[in-house]
């Protein structure tokens, strides 16, 4: 394994309350963020998730990151399906170009911020009415091989949009999204041209719902472009396995930890990526079991205990 700290960033979806609500749509994060940045920098980490807010320009977030010293590592980009939101797109249409106005958006955000990845996702509808949020998570709830095939057209087709554009999209999958589980994803990845759409997972969430890690990294390793990692509380996961719970209610009170807090074998799993790999690694505790920065420091403690610096 050839990886080293200059290839770690941290996601500051940590410093937000998931439960209650995105809040990084929020206006009042707008002030917050400055702080944000500046205890990322305090924890050790040297490079954050690229995170431009709706209410922000994408320069205004340029000049926010060269203020703060950090560099930024490959944002994040979930893909609605129509249906999902009682809309049908006509083949063709103005209204399903448009559809796509969000991933044209994500492929600025990118190429400005001087990348050349995003983390591509289906959309997660945390605010209610998602059968996988609501009902039971982690476990393939409610699977519909036809919608399977719907969202895998319109990633597809997102990620279509991206290549054209010159960003590599790689597929990220999440618990509680309608691509969860190991046969969604590598239904999606093995519909998809590898020209087009390669692999970004979320080694946390795979555990999490059951999948053959480190055989899935294997089996897609030359298609890897960047990786999120968490840890769990393995213990209560083994309780959600027997008994599902809607996504809130299985990650309280510390289910996501940090790297080397829990019991998943992320060095393990890090193994498996190609010797030149030298795409990033992006810690993300979700909902951490402590304090932000402390959350953050922990994470970056367990960096440079496990990875040299960079040569």
């Amino acid at each position: 394994m050839t990886l080293d700290r200059s290839q770690f960033a941290i996601n500051t979806l940590q410093w937000t309350d998931l439960a209650s609500g995105w809040e990084f749509a929020d206006p009042a994060f707008l002030a917050k963020q400055p702080r944000v940045l500046r205890e990322v920098a305090e924890s050790g980490f040297p490079a954050v998730m690229l995170e431009v807010l709706p209410t922000q320009t994408i320069s205004a977030y340029r000049t926010l990151i060269g203020e703060s010293g950090l560099r930024v590592a490959p944002g994040y980009l979930s893909v609605p399906l129509p249906e999902e939101h009682g809309v049908t797109l006509p083949p063709g249409s103005a209204e399903e170009f448009r559809w796509f106005d969000g991933v044209r958006r994500s492929a600025d955000e990118t190429l400005l911020l001087g990348l050349d990845t995003v983390f591509l996702s289906a959309e997660m509808v945390t605010g209610g009415g998602m059968p996988r949020f609501d009902v039971a998570a982690g476990v393939g709830h409610g699977f519909d091989a036809g919608r399977l095939e719907r969202f895998t057209e319109t990633i597809g087709r997102a990620a279509e949009i991206l290549t054209a554009e010159g960003v590599r999209p790689a597929f990220h999958n999440h618990v509680g999204s309608w691509i969860e589980t190991q046969d969604e994803v590598e239904h999606v990845l093995d519909a998809i041209p590898d020209t087009v759409l390669g692999a970004g997972f979320d080694l946390g969430h795979l555990y999490w719902a059951g999948a053959d890690v480190p055989g899935l990294m294997r089996r897609y390793r030359d298609r890897i472009a960047g990786l999120h990692i968490k840890d769990l509380d393995t213990t209560r996961l083994a309780e959600l396995r027997a008994e599902p719970l809607p996504y809130f209610a299985s990650t309280q009170n510390g289910f996501f930890l940090e790297p080397g807090s829990g019991g998943v074998p992320l060095l393990d799993y890090l193994r498996e990526l190609p010797e030149n790999f030298d795409g990033w690694i992006i810690v993300e505790v979700d909902q951490p079991s402590i304090e932000p920065l402390a959350s953050a420091k922990s994470s970056w403690q367990w960096v440079t205990e496990n990875f040299p610096s960079a040569s």
